[in-house]
Protein backbone atom coordinates (compact mmCIF):
# COMPACT_ATOMS: atom_id res chain seq x y z
CA UNK A 1 0.00 0.00 0.00
CA UNK A 2 1.54 3.47 -0.74
CA UNK A 3 1.89 5.97 2.04
CA UNK A 4 0.16 8.88 2.01
CA UNK A 5 2.21 12.40 1.93
CA UNK A 6 1.28 16.44 1.06
CA UNK A 7 -0.56 16.32 4.75
CA UNK A 8 0.72 19.33 6.97
CA UNK A 9 -0.57 20.36 10.23
CA UNK A 10 -0.86 23.84 12.03
CA UNK A 11 -1.10 24.06 15.91
CA UNK A 12 -2.43 27.64 16.33
CA UNK A 13 -2.50 29.98 19.38
CA UNK A 14 -6.17 28.85 20.69
CA UNK A 15 -5.67 25.19 20.29
CA UNK A 16 -7.27 24.51 17.31
CA UNK A 17 -5.57 22.54 14.45
CA UNK A 18 -6.09 23.02 11.19
CA UNK A 19 -5.11 19.88 8.99
CA UNK A 20 -4.18 20.32 4.91
CA UNK A 21 -3.59 18.57 2.06
CA UNK A 22 -1.09 19.68 -0.60
CA UNK A 23 -2.01 23.32 0.35
CA UNK A 24 -6.04 23.27 0.45
CA UNK A 25 -7.45 23.00 4.00
CA UNK A 26 -9.25 19.39 4.53
CA UNK A 27 -9.89 19.37 8.23
CA UNK A 28 -10.26 21.25 11.52
CA UNK A 29 -9.68 19.87 14.99
CA UNK A 30 -11.12 21.79 18.20
CA UNK A 31 -11.13 20.82 21.52
CA UNK A 32 -10.55 17.38 23.07
CA UNK A 33 -10.48 16.31 19.19
CA UNK A 34 -7.36 18.30 18.54
CA UNK A 35 -5.49 17.06 21.98
CA UNK A 36 -6.34 13.12 20.80
CA UNK A 37 -5.18 13.98 17.03
CA UNK A 38 -2.04 15.87 18.58
CA UNK A 39 -1.16 12.73 20.89
CA UNK A 40 -1.44 10.62 17.72
CA UNK A 41 0.76 12.36 15.63
CA UNK A 42 3.25 12.25 17.84
CA UNK A 43 3.18 8.79 18.73
CA UNK A 44 3.20 7.17 15.26
CA UNK A 45 3.61 8.08 11.68
CA UNK A 46 2.51 11.57 11.06
CA UNK A 47 1.42 11.17 7.28
CA UNK A 48 -0.71 7.86 8.15
CA UNK A 49 -2.61 9.48 11.12
CA UNK A 50 -3.54 12.58 8.81
CA UNK A 51 -4.88 11.15 6.07
CA UNK A 52 -7.09 9.22 8.67
CA UNK A 53 -8.03 11.85 10.47
CA UNK A 54 -8.92 13.86 6.98
CA UNK A 55 -10.67 10.63 5.47
CA UNK A 56 -8.25 10.34 2.72
CA UNK A 57 -7.44 7.38 3.81
CA UNK A 58 -7.05 4.03 1.11
CA UNK A 59 -8.02 1.27 2.22
CA UNK A 60 -5.68 -1.12 0.13
CA UNK A 61 -8.64 -3.22 -1.67
CA UNK A 62 -9.27 -0.30 -4.51
CA UNK A 63 -6.85 -1.98 -7.06
CA UNK A 64 -8.11 -5.62 -6.06
CA UNK A 65 -12.15 -4.51 -6.43
CA UNK A 66 -11.24 -2.85 -9.74
CA UNK A 67 -9.82 -6.32 -10.98
CA UNK A 68 -12.53 -8.32 -9.85
CA UNK A 69 -14.97 -9.88 -12.74
CA UNK A 70 -17.81 -8.20 -11.54
CA UNK A 71 -16.81 -5.22 -12.13
CA UNK A 72 -15.77 -5.77 -15.65
CA UNK A 73 -18.93 -5.14 -17.16
CA UNK A 74 -19.89 -8.58 -18.71
CA UNK A 75 -16.79 -9.55 -19.31
CA UNK A 76 -15.01 -12.54 -18.07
Amino acid sequence: MPRPHGFRYEQRADGTVVLTHHGRAAGTLRGSRAEKFLGEVVSGDAQLVMARWTGAYKFGNERMARNHPRHQGGRR
